[in-house]
């Protein structure tokens, strides 16, 4: 039955047809839980990498959004935030998916909190080389150019940047990758919020900051590598969801 006032938040799934498994779990989460809640969101990454909307003809990818369509069909609001991954979606991906594109980040009202989506990658201040590749791959001339490749050719550079990205992490100490203290306090102090939530790192926790002399709560959502995992709000509070 859906629950208007629940909320469910997701993000790194990762989904990559090199991982049924994975695909499994989350398909299972759409036809269950996903349609009890008033309001579906996907926090990043929700793809290992995703191509170009050309793309959609893929078979994996079309089931997946046809399985997101199906959610949003059933009554469930599906909103979508775009990762270091998936950035390249567009609006073909959000009509063929029925997803409502959400910047980041975005303030939202979560059962009368007022909370800070983030997709979570600003705030690991400490990765410089990270950033600065993020920089020049939002530019607007960045995704034209990419856009313009042949689909084969997008799709074997975006492996290699995964391939290159997933290399340099062994080389990374925990703190580098991991949000920054200083960031996190700017954001609650910029947005005048007390709750963030956000993926990308991986970490699935609960942390408490003091900011200001105000309590402030950030929930990071973990990755989809070994179970599944959601995030739910409602009047009650926050708790997390294990999925499998």
């Amino acid at each position: 039955m859906l629950k208007p006032d629940l909320t469910l938040l997701v993000s790194d799934l990762h989904l990559t047809a090199r991982r049924p498994e994975t695909l499994a779990v989350f398909l299972r989460f759409l036809a269950g839980p996903a349609r009890e809640a008033g309001t579906l969101y996907i926090l990043g990454d929700l793809f290992d990498y995703w191509a170009g909307d050309d793309d959609l003809a893929d078979p994996f990818n079309a089931t997946v959004c046809s399985a997101l369509a199906e959610v949003a069909a059933a009554g469930t609001q599906t909103r979508f935030m775009a990762g270091n991954r998936d950035f390249l979606v567009g609006g073909q991906f959000g009509v063929s998916s029925r997803l409502t594109f959400l910047e980041d980040p975005t303030v939202v009202d979560l059962a009368g909190t007022p909370t800070l989506l983030m997709h979570g990658d600003t705030l690991c201040t400490d990765d410089a080389d990270y950033l600065a590749f993020r920089a020049v791959a939002r530019t607007p001339q960045w995704r034209t150019d990419m856009l313009a490749k042949p689909l084969a050719e997008r799709r074997a550079l975006l492996d290699s940047l995964r391939a290159q990205s997933e290399s340099a992490k062994q080389t990374k100490g925990y703190d580098v990758m991991d949000a920054n203290a200083e960031a996190v306090a700017a954001a609650f102090r910029e947005h005048g919020v007390t709750r963030i939530i956000h993926g990308h790192t991986h970490r699935q926790a609960r942390h408490d900051h003091l900011v200001d002399g105000r309590a402030c709560e950030r929930w990071v959502l973990g990755d989809w590598h070994t179970t599944g995992n959601a995030l739910s709000v409602d009047a009650s509070g926050c708790r997390w969801l294990t999925l499998s």
